[in-house]
C-alpha cells in the first residue's frame, strides 16, 4: 500500500496534475486508490467534485479527501490509507508542517519540474526538505519528473546540470507541454480517460509504470489486458 507524495516548493510545476493523472491512471488499472488534497487551495478536491458528475469518470474516480496540519498521526492518513491499495498525496507549494507531514508518511515523493534551468534552480530548497525527511525516514525514495517538456532537446544544457547536482534521480518517463493536461482536468477526467490514444495518455501511462517500480512494486497492466 505505498504512499506518494508529489512535492515541489515552487508553484505551477503541475503538481496537481501529475497526482490526479496518477491516481486516475491507476484506477483504470483496477486498484483502490485514495487522492489526499493538502494543499488549502483545494484544487485535487475540485477536480475530484467535477470528476463525480462526469459520467465518463465515475469508473475511474479515486477517493479524494482533504487534509490538514496532523494527518501523518497513524489513526488518520496512514490507517485510512491501508484500506486502499495507493495514496496519493497533492501538496501545498510552500515549506511548512503539511508538506513535512507529507513526508513522513510517504514511500515516495516525486517533484516535478520544468524543462528550464530557472526551474531546476529552484529545486533546491525542495531537495533540502526531503533529506531532513530521509533522517527520520531513511527508506524514503525521490524521483525528479520532468513536466511540460516541449521536446527532449528542449532540455537546457544550464538545466541538465543542475538536475545532475541535485543528489535526486531524474525520472527516465517524463510529460509533455500539452493541451490534453489542461483540457481532461477541467472536464473532471484525466489523459489516460480524456484521450485514452493520446501521446499525454501514454506518458502518464509510463510515468505510472516507472512510479511503481520505484516503489518496489511489479509492473502493472491496464485492466482488461
Amino acid at each position: 500500500m505505498p504512499v506518494i507524495s508529489i512535492v515541489a516548493l515552487k508553484g505551477g510545476v503541475g503538481k496537481t496534475t501529475i497526482a490526479l493523472s496518477l491516481a486516475a491512471e491507476y484506477r483504470v488499472r483496477g486498484f483502490s486508490v485514495l487522492l489526499a488534497d493538502a494543499d488549502p487551495q483545494g484544487s485535487s478536491l475540485a477536480w475530484g467534485s467535477a470528476a463525480s458528475e462526469n459520467p465518463r469518470a465515475q469508473a475511474t474516480v479515486p477517493t479524494v479527501v482533504g487534509v490538514r496540519d496532523g494527518f501523518y498521526r497513524p489513526d488518520q492518513l496512514p490507517k485510512l490509507a491501508e484500506s486502499y491499495d495507493w495514496t496519493i498525496i497533492d501538496t501545498p507549494p510552500h515549506a511548512g508542517p503539511t508538506l513535512r507531514a507529507a513526508l513522513a508518511v510517504a514511500d515516495l515523493a516525486l517533484l516535478p519540474c520544468g524543462p528550464g534551468a530557472l526551474e531546476a534552480w529552484a529545486l533546491g530548497d525542495t531537495v533540502r526538505i526531503i533529506d531532513e525527511a530521509r533522517i527520520a525516514r531513511p527508506g524514503l525514495a525521490a524521483a525528479i519528473v520532468l513536466n511540460r517538456v516541449q521536446k527532449r532537446t528542449a532540455i537546457g544544457a544550464g538545466a541538465r546540470e543542475a538536475l545532475a547536482d541535485a543528489g535526486i534521480p531524474v525520472a527516465k518517463s517524463w510529460l509533455g507541454f500539452r493541451v490534453t493536461f489542461t483540457e481532461a482536468v477541467a472536464a473532471g477526467l484525466a489523459p489516460t480517460t480524456y484521450q485514452p490514444k493520446s501521446p499525454a495518455a501514454d506518458e502518464v501511462r509510463a510515468l505510472c509504470d516507472e512510479t511503481t517500480a520505484l516503489c518496489g512494486m511489479k509492473r502493472t497492466k491496464r485492466r482488461g489486458k
